[in-house]
């Protein structure tokens, strides 16, 4: 699958961005199709960084979310000011 067919876009609220501070965690809207491995390839292909982990769940509006943690060496707010959303 194509990166850009998989992260829709990033989201970003007061709850993410303290999760983006503690837990090195940035977190994705994502298309509803999409499995952990599409996800976790398509963030290191677009962002260059290694994922440790990729953590999935459907709200209730039907919106998938993904939860990426980032590998130690990285930081996910590296990510979010590259991205423009802090």
């Amino acid at each position: 699958m194509d990166p850009y067919d998989v992260i829709l876009n990033p989201i970003i609220t007061e709850v993410s961005s303290r999760i983006l501070e503690a837990e090195n965690k940035i977190i994705f809207a994502v298309g509803l199709k999409t499995s952990k491995k599409d996800i976790k390839k398509a963030v290191e292909d677009l962002y260059e960084v290694k994922v440790e982990r990729v953590t999935t769940v459907i709200t209730a509006k039907g919106v998938k979310k993904a939860f990426v943690r980032l590998h130690p060496d990285y930081k996910a707010v590296d990510i979010a000011i590259k991205l423009g959303v802090i």
